[in-house]
């Protein structure tokens, strides 16, 4: 594989299209779809993935994309995928539709099965989350100079959490009481991820259900800041590895020699 950060330039640029776009839709009135699974679908949705399926296509046409509205590859093709393009072209769609900003757009490049570019725009802000394998992990707000981010090395007391504005359970619960004192730190989308990889939380537990494309452009800019996404069982998340694209729970940790594992019991 050539060195991803080549592409990371072009890939911002093609987040930021797309986020643009998206804002277009978030300032009108509009409708509100249902999937199979239950979960909603914007026109901001599609217009994003065309986007950037089109963007990525121009800027490399020999590797294959994979994106939330359009993936039902089958297995036995992507099985022979050592490098692809991961798109969830709106991360967030929840947050989309509640209008409260915590949306983005998330495009991650995978290889071997593992995530070596990790790119999150949010539009509503402009503020972008980029890395890339080997070069560290960065934060550029609106019209200011990128900065370098790093998790925090020590967890805070209380523990900083961040959690979700859209789902809570039972699990999270159990986790929670086990830590002893924390803070929660709500926030919608990929964004729990960046938190941790900027140091503003120690921890994003992810104790339900999300797919490969939720996580893949985080779990870059978190390693690359310093930082582990793990399963339950502490091994690291892999990408495309079996038939369907649903994540096992994991847990999105700063401080690494942190027993994280003892609050799982």
């Amino acid at each position: 594989m050539q060195d991803p950060h080549k592409f990371l330039e072009n890939v911002i640029e093609i987040s930021q299209v797309a986020g643009k776009k998206i804002l277009e839709v978030y300032e009108t009135d509009f409708d509100v779809e249902h999937k199979e699974d239950k979960t909603p679908l914007t026109k901001a949705d599609m217009a994003a993935h065309d986007i950037i399926v089109d963007g990525l296509g121009k800027l490399s046409s020999d590797i294959p994309i994979l994106s939330e509205e359009e993936a039902k590859i089958p297995f036995s093709e992507r099985a022979s995928w050592e490098t692809y393009w991961l798109v969830d072209p709106l991360d967030g769609t929840r947050e989309f539709i509640k209008r409260n900003g915590e949306f983005t757009v998330n495009i991650a490049l995978i290889h071997q099965h593992e995530s070596i570019l990790g790119v999150i725009y949010v539009p509503v802000s402009g503020v972008c989350y980029y890395a890339s394998r080997g070069k560290g992990a960065f934060k550029q707000s609106q019209n200011s100079a990128a900065e370098q981010i790093q998790v925090s090395n020590k967890v805070s007391n209380p523990v900083k959490v961040a959690g979700s504005r859209s789902h809570r359970g039972d699990s999270l619960n159990k986790f929670l009481a086990s830590i002893g004192e924390y803070e929660i730190l709500s926030m919608g989308s990929s964004l729990k991820s960046c938190l941790v990889a900027e140091g503003k939380a120690d921890i994003y537990p992810r104790l339900g259900p999300t797919s490969e494309w939720d996580t893949a452009a985080a779990q870059c800019i978190v390693e690359e800041a310093g930082g582990k996404l793990v399963t339950l069982d502490m091994e690291q998340l892999r990408y495309n590895t079996k038939d369907e694209l649903l994540n096992p729970y994991f847990l999105v940790i700063g401080d690494n020699s942190y027993d994280w594992k003892k609050h799982l019991e």
